[in-house]
């Protein structure tokens, strides 16, 4: 058995500076869990264009990252829409030990 940690993370709108085209609020957010399980809260929607910005990254902040690493310290990214300005925050809720063999 191969056994690894791994983090649970919730993205959520950190903060609109400009108007909110797609219909999200601060507070606004959805969870990835056990690797690759995204929830959204029931009656609520996180725009597609805003989850397409942070999804590269999010692989990377499951796992331990050196402690000089840019993305170490960085946690907000920022949705493309550059009318909107919408910032995500990036947070660890939980870390869990997983099998790797689980997985693909």
């Amino acid at each position: 058995m191969s056994e690894m940690d791994i983090y649970d993370l919730r993205v959520s709108v950190d903060r609109i500076e400009g108007r909110s085209v797609c219909g999200m609020a601060v507070g606004d957010h959805f969870d990835l869990t056990n690797s690759a399980h995204l929830t959204i809260p029931e009656g609520k929607h996180f725009c597609v264009y805003a989850l397409a910005s942070v999804l590269p990254f999010l692989a990377a902040k499951q796992r331990d990252l050196a402690s000089g690493d840019w993305l170490a310290q960085d946690s907000h990214f920022i949705c493309p829409d550059p009318e909107e300005r919408l910032v995500m925050k990036v947070e660890r809720t939980c870390r869990r030990t997983m099998n790797s063999e689980d997985l693909t």
